[in-house]
């Protein structure tokens, strides 16, 4: 594991409006956002998707997944701001992105856990070795809007706190701090 920064002393980048709280499937995104929901408004982007037909285009059998439409999506949002979870959350227009990040092996077993198939899990504890989701969120963002947080070993309320800090402009940006590629 790699070491990741906390708190900067001395920043102070001021509370962002719109944070994506992004991560690969099983890295804690819900567990940890539920806990911010006294303080932001926080949008659970895969509940949303799946309560309102109008936001999917199609179901993936082979994945037992919905294929988001994430032109709809960003219209159904309209002119939103608080917390994004969602694993597609960097795909919008954001300020920040905490990318959560956590080992493929406790991926794959809290997937299993949840019920996944274990060709899913599979393909999520890949995902995560290879760096897909930050990947894309830099790609997207820049790397100076993007704060990933190793969520591995530490409980949803320090993930939650982590989460605080990006939000209101107490962290310096992270990305490319944690590395799971020995996984592979």
């Amino acid at each position: 594991m790699t070491e990741e920064p906390d708190t900067a002393e001395g920043t102070d980048r001021g509370r962002a409006d719109r944070v994506a709280v992004t991560g690969t499937p099983g890295t804690g995104k819900s567990t940890a956002t539920a806990l911010l929901e006294g303080e932001y408004d926080v949008i659970h982007l895969n509940d949303r998707i799946k309560g309102d037909d109008d936001l999917w285009t199609e179901r993936d059998d082979d994945r037992d997944t919905l294929v988001a439409d994430l032109d709809a999506v960003r219209e159904d949002l309209g002119d939103w701001s608080g917390v994004l979870d969602s694993h597609l959350a960097h795909r919008f227009d954001v300020d920040r992105v905490v990318v959560l990040r956590c080992h493929p092996e406790s991926i794959e077993s809290r997937l299993e856990a949840r019920g996944e198939s274990a060709e899913t899990a599979a393909e999520n504890t890949e995902s995560e070795a290879l760096d897909v989701i930050l990947s894309e969120a830099v790609a997207e963002h820049g790397a100076e809007n993007v704060y990933e947080v190793d969520a591995t070993d530490r409980d949803p309320e320090a993930v939650a706190d982590a989460i605080r800090a990006a939000v209101e402009g107490e962290r310096e940006p992270s990305a490319g701090t944690v590395d799971f590629i020995d996984y592979i």
